[in-house]
């Protein structure tokens, strides 16, 4: 019976290792439920990764983004909506908030919808923008599928994002192409540092009303670079809010679809494996890093023949109280939650994990160094002497990094003056041999002279006597 009660347990833990570390309820918001058999591909993959999908309509009155003070689901799916609202439980607010409970959004765009006035204050209010006509789509002449929109130029046909920068991680890359069409612009604010653009468009690119019988576009609204394709915003909770500009290409008909740019030739598009990228780091299955272990303590450090000098652990863990100019250990562990299991975190070579040793400002700033990996973390390290600056400290570790969950570790130490006796003697300090010095020449000198008047007894004249007659 214990072991049949082991087993159950062990096959319960793999399970929930299979799932999303911030939960599986997933709310799936369509105007039309017939919508999820374009879809299906999709859907199906999220319930293999343990996903349980509920679909619902905006209008439906008895939606409810929460239940008594808590989110009633874990993640929503906005698909597009021909009205021109999201009902009373959808409301701008209701959404910010769904956010600040740690909710995660995935929000999906279409020319062929115009945005309800409901989406586009929600976007304003994260300082993401669209076009004011709400029709806009992105056109290329030189990036477009000769096969689907050999006209109207209007399906995009771009390689997989690349990384952000050289010290940012890449969960959305790999080989392939991906196509977009009818896609919606966006415009990234520069005033928030939480906007990230997963996906730009070419230099060649540009955003324009349809509508407008126009042979050339004077003013678009944004062009090349300016216009994000994909784009996210993660909150200070690490709660995050993913907007993709095509709805389509999460749609059955353009997974593995045959797509050609002018002048190449016709190849598979990588729209599934894109799809599975984005809603696993949207639903936090990537790019999550935990916290394990984090210690601190006393160290003694000795000098060895070798390079490396030895560092031993002194008293206990953890202490409340140290004093000035000890010499310290920091030790925190750090794992990355990837898709089915928690896998030890590694720092990109050209970012660095630091340290800080602040009061109101940072008195250290150190690199922390692996020490050890193990199957599921990595320990990193330092060790540092305090300094001559008695208050409350804080051990601090502040670490954001774009598509990477926020790390904002301290734990608060006092550190207190030498007492009586932990000063060092007088005669270990070279600057006061001087005053030691003159001190005993001034007492040799002393026992001298008294030697000296002892030793030295006057000389005394012999009195005669007097002179009888």
């Amino acid at each position: 019976m214990h072991w049949l009660l082991t087993f159950l347990s062990l096959a319960l833990l793999n399970s929930v290792q299979a799932l999303s570390s911030s939960g599986t309820r997933l709310l799936v918001v369509a105007d039309d439920p017939a919508e999820k058999e374009k879809y299906s591909v999709l859907c199906s993959d999220l319930e293999s990764r343990g996903y349980r999908l509920t679909f619902e309509s905006p209008k439906n009155d008895k939606l409810s983004l929460f239940q008594h003070g808590e989110r009633a689901f874990d993640h929503i799916l906005l698909l597009p909506t021909k009205s021109k609202g999201l009902g009373p439980s959808l409301t701008p607010n209701l959404l910010l908030q769904f956010i600040n409970n740690d909710g995660n959004i995935l929000l999906t765009l279409s020319s062929e919808s115009p945005v309800p006035s409901t989406i586009s204050s929600l976007l304003l209010e994260l300082d993401i923008h669209l076009p004011p006509d709400r029709t806009s789509l992105v056109v290329d002449h030189f990036n477009y599928d000769v096969i689907s929109a050999e006209e109207k130029h209007d399906v995009l046909v771009l390689p997989k994002p690349s990384s952000l920068r050289s010290d940012v991680r890449n969960y959305f890359g790999g080989s392939g192409v991906i196509a977009f069409p009818k896609a919606v612009g966006q415009e990234l604010g520069s005033s928030s540092p939480l906007l990230t653009p997963i996906l730009r468009a070419p230099e060649t690119a540009y955003s324009y009303n349809p509508k407008e019988e126009a042979e050339t576009v004077e003013d678009p609204f944004a062009v090349g670079g300016q216009i994000a394709l994909v784009s996210s915003m993660q909150a200070r909770s690490s709660a995050r809010f993913t907007v993709l500009g095509s709805v389509e290409a999460l749609q059955d008909a353009w997974f593995d679809r045959a797509v050609q740019v002018p002048a190449g030739k016709a190849v598979k598009t990588s729209n599934r494996a894109f799809a599975k990228h984005l809603t696993a780091w949207t639903f936090m299955e990537t790019g999550v890093l935990k916290v394990g272990k984090v210690e601190h303590h006393l160290t003694t450090v000795s000098e060895s023949k070798s390079s490396n000098d030895s560092v031993a652990q002194l008293g206990s863990l953890n202490p409340k109280i140290y004093r000035i100019k000890n010499d310290v250990t920091f030790n925190i562990e750090l794992s990355e939650y990837s898709l089915d299991h928690l896998s030890p975190f590694t720092v990109p070579p050209s970012d660095k994990l630091q340290l800080e040793f602040t009061m109101l400002s940072p008195f250290h700033r150190l690199d922390l160094q692996p020490i050890l990996t193990t199957l599921n973390t990595t320990i990193f390290s330092t060790t540092f002497r305090l300094p001559d600056q008695h208050g409350i400290f804080a051990f601090r570790v502040n670490y954001k990094r774009p598509f990477l969950t926020n790390v904002d570790v301290k734990r608060e130490v006092t550190v207190r003056h030498f007492a009586h006796d932990e000063w060092p003697r007088s005669w270990m300090i070279s600057a006061g041999w001087v005053w030691i010095a003159g001190i005993w020449v001034t007492v040799i000198g002393w026992v001298a002279f008294v030697a000296l008047w002892l030793w030295s007894e006057p000389a005394y004249e012999r009195s005669q006597g007097k002179k009888r007659q």
